[in-house]
């Protein structure tokens, strides 16, 4: 839960930095957020969420 939480609020300041500085439409966001709850809904979403948590626990593994 805690990778979920983390990822979440990680998209989450990228989508508001996108917003303010990069010119990122708020229509741009809403078609996002869309895109990522019709996602959750099919079976492809398991293997995102495995993904997900991959990619976290690479990130996680580095050493400055």
């Amino acid at each position: 839960m805690a990778v979920s939480v983390s990822a979440v609020t990680l998209l989450g300041v990228m989508v508001v930095f996108l917003l303010r500085k990069a010119g990122m439409r708020p229509l741009h966001a809403i078609v996002c957020t869309l895109l990522g709850f019709y996602l959750a809904g099919t079976s492809i979403a398991p293997s995102i969420r495995d993904a997900g948590t991959s990619f976290a626990g690479i990130v996680n593994g580095i050493h400055f």
